[in-house]
């Protein structure tokens, strides 16, 4: 979501999808920087998504498939704190919702891919 004016369109599904945790993680941008001008493209950025998409929340059953997604991050002998965390509860949401994850990091999701389709999304041409 971050970079999605940067990426092909062609690597995107014609119908798309944000877990609430994407949004948080929006929301939290605005604040997360000193620059005037960044914060700025934050809270467009945040705004623009809102007013795309619909979220789609960390229910029970994210709650639950997080420990499925959590157990194959821990046996691949990776972490599964801190900012991963994040990206792992995502990934959940996903897997909850019997969804794809679009994601312009695959190697992230590496440790997942036999529980939920990871698909690598292209950068698009540079302007």
């Amino acid at each position: 979501m971050i970079d999605l004016e940067h990426v092909d369109p062609e690597s995107l599904p014609q119908e798309m999808a944000v877990a609430a945790v994407t949004m948080a993680e929006l929301a939290a941008g605005p604040h997360a920087t000193d620059d005037a001008e960044e914060r700025a493209r934050r809270q467009d950025r945040l705004q623009r998504a809102e007013a795309t998409f619909a979220a789609i929340p960390f229910d029970d059953e994210a709650a639950r498939a997080f420990g499925r997604v959590y157990a194959a991050v821990v046996a691949a002998g990776e972490k599964a704190r801190g900012r991963r965390a994040l990206d792992l509860l995502i990934a959940a949401t996903a897997l909850a919702n019997d969804l794809p994850l679009y994601t312009r990091n695959p190697a992230d999701f590496s440790d997942l891919g036999s529980l939920i389709e990871v698909v690598p999304v292209k950068p698009g041409p540079t302007r």
